[in-house]
């Protein structure tokens, strides 16, 4: 396998070129991939346009899984270049890319509905989670993890109030984002509707503080899925917008343990997620 190695200075001129190439054009801009599950599963998909693989400089034998990810790059006819940990570092803003940096297109959001895969016309106890302003690319890369490890059919977003698909959400979902198609919608009242219309359960998701006596809301751990479920949950901030709260057929929240202190008494958005899922997937009947 052939490296090519590069000094400093022709390491800035890569990082210029980057830049440029990262300006918005009439081609398509491009961005850098970090990390080593998300270069792998970039390099496999085949869902971008792929340019440049950046290895880390080293003196002494690759490790296993670089080199993996060095050999996909090779059938994928993508050139490869060795340059500095400094180098690397400016490429993807100082973050954790554990020697590897790959130049690709960027992935968006499915904005155009598909035919409905025979998957989902076999699974008539279908869930799709619904995402209302998830800002956080950490946040929004955890769930997307957790979504597909737990079985969930598919993920839609809002477009307009929400974190975009970036490196950083990628790399935070371990790849995830590579593999599962997030679907995007810029009124997501509009899709809630229709399902609604279809027979589908709309169920929404509150924190332990915004129960309220004249609200009706139950324990996740209490309900079981019988339809075809949309799984609705709110933001970091403020939660799942009253309009969409309006809509639900039904209220869950995660119940706490222990007696919280003051100050302490929601989850992380990403966390409440998982347990969410993981609660009513595991009583999912019918399948």
């Amino acid at each position: 396998m052939r490296f090519e190695d590069f000094s400093e200075s022709e390491s800035r001129k890569i990082l210029k070129n980057i830049q440029k190439e990262s300006e918005p054009n009439e081609d398509g801009q491009l961005e850098i991939v970090f990390g080593v599950a998300p270069c792998l599963l970039a390099l496999t998909q085949s869902r971008r346009k792929l340019s440049r693989l950046f290895v880390k400089n080293s003196e002494g034998p690759q490790r296993d899984v670089i080199l993996m990810v060095c050999q996909e790059a090779v059938k994928q006819g993508v050139q490869i270049q060795r340059v500095s940990k400094q180098t690397l570092d400016k490429m993807c803003g100082g973050k954790v890319h554990q020697g590897l940096c790959l130049q690709a297109s960027p992935l968006g959001f499915i904005t155009e509905e598909k035919t409905i895969t025979s998957h989902e016309v076999k699974n008539r106890r279908a869930l799709w989670l619904v995402l209302d302003g998830v800002q956080d690319p950490m946040n929004l890369g955890a769930i997307l993890r957790s979504a597909y490890f737990l079985g969930v059919d598919r993920i839609a977003s809002s477009i307009h109030n929400s974190c975009p698909l970036t490196p950083t959400v990628s790399k935070a979902s371990a790849g995830v984002m590579e593999v599962m198609e997030v679907f995007g919608y810029s009124n997501l009242r509009d899709m809630i509707k229709v399902k609604a219309e279809e027979g589908w359960q709309i169920v929404g998701t509150v924190g332990l503080e915004e129960c309220r006596p004249e609200s009706i809301v139950m324990p996740c751990s209490d309900f079981k899925m019988s339809r075809p479920t949309l799984l609705l949950m709110g933001g970091e901030g403020d939660g799942l917008s009253p309009e969409l709260r309006q809509m639900c057929d039904v209220l869950l929240t995660i119940f706490p343990r222990r007696n919280l202190h003051p100050g302490v008494e929601s989850l992380n958005v990403s966390v409440a997620t998982g347990i969410l899922l993981h609660s009513l997937l595991s009583t999912r009947t019918g399948s």
